[in-house]
């Protein structure tokens, strides 16, 4: 009896084994699509919240729309080349003026406004105030059109908010500061472009590679981002600084940005999107902020206190109701 209830326990410890050998990277290649999928999604959960620290880390030592225009210029080329190499035919007619349109809402003022204002702002902070991107989709929704919100997305907007002034509650003294004030200024006003431009991108829908769109995207808004830089650099703005001054600390911020923030989490998204539904791969809208919180606190010794922890989750909460709300009323296609 007692050999019989020896083997139970090493048979249901070995399953416990086998079960998370599943979450081994050595071996995810022998796994199906699923477990690959769901390693894919830790990668974008990871990879995209650690961004925002990344960020904060690259604008520390040197102008952050600079910065911002370098990474973008630089994953534009490789997103470019890689679909000129597929031999992808190039947008045609009135596709481009799509493409100028979201260079300008999602890149040149939505990206680059972010790591702006991060430099000014906690990182944590910022990712926090980049969730709330649906929430202003459901503000602009209530203010263009006549149609009726559901009350999940009701209470989700009051709710997110509500989280955000928690949050604040814990910096009402440096909103007393012009720098803070700014930096969450610049990070709101990203956020509602990003809002804009995934609006836009909705109404304009074309059957253009929107992929490929993407690079051509940032290596438009790159380019132009360099040029207004030093531009204003020459009119006597702190704007741009030599590339052989740059410090080794923003190369490799910006290595990081492109080969992990853009490269392999941006891969790994596409593949967790084509083989899990839309509802379990937004999760990494949740995951991010905590991933930047934690790092934050770790690298830069950022606050992690009651309030932001209380407001970030509720401020989550509401993020994921309106999400809800709005895929019922009209859901993601999947497989994108």
């Amino acid at each position: 009896m007692q050999r019989y209830q020896l083997y139970r326990i090493l048979k249901r410890t070995g399953r416990s084994f086998q079960g998370l050998s599943a979450l081994n990277p050595l071996t995810i290649h022998r796994k199906g699509k699923r477990a690959k999928a769901i390693f894919a999604l830790g990668l974008v959960c990871f990879f995209w919240g650690t961004t925002w620290v990344a960020s904060k880390v690259g604008v520390s030592y040197m102008p952050a729309l600079q910065l911002a225009g370098i990474r973008q210029v630089i994953a534009g080329l490789l997103f470019v080349a890689f679909f000129l190499h597929r031999r992808v035919p190039l947008p045609k007619g009135k596709d481009w003026i799509t493409i100028l349109v979201l260079s300008f809402l999602n890149f040149v003022i939505s990206n680059s406004f972010t790591a702006w204002g991060i430099q000014y702002i906690p990182s944590g902070l910022g990712s926090i105030i980049g969730a709330t991107f649906p929430l202003w989709l459901v503000l602009i929704g209530l203010l263009t059109t006549r149609a009726r919100l559901p009350r999940k997305a009701i209470l989700g907007f009051v709710l997110g908010f509500g989280g955000v002034c928690i949050i604040f509650y814990e910096h009402l003294d440096e909103l007393f500061q012009a720098d803070f004030r700014f930096g969450i200024f610049l990070s709101v006003f990203a956020t509602i472009m990003w809002a804009f431009g995934a609006l836009y991108t909705k109404k304009q829908a074309a059957n253009f590679n929107p992929y490929f769109s993407l690079g051509i995207q940032m290596l438009i808004s790159g380019s132009l981002l360099l040029v207004i830089t030093k531009t204003l650099n020459n009119a006597g703005l702190p704007t741009f600084i030599p590339f052989e001054q740059i410090p080794w600390q923003s190369w490799l911020s910006i290595l990081y940005l492109v080969v992990f923030g853009s490269i392999v989490a941006f891969g790994a998204y596409l593949y967790a999107l084509q083989n899990l539904s839309a509802e379990q791969t937004s999760l990494y809208a949740y995951v991010n902020p905590i991933v930047a919180i934690l790092f934050g606190f770790i690298i830069f010794d950022e606050a992690l206190t009651l309030f932001i922890a209380a407001g970030g989750l509720v401020t989550l909460l509401g993020v994921y109701l309106v999400n809800k709300a709005l895929r019922e009323v009209q859901p993601e296609p999947e497989g994108i």
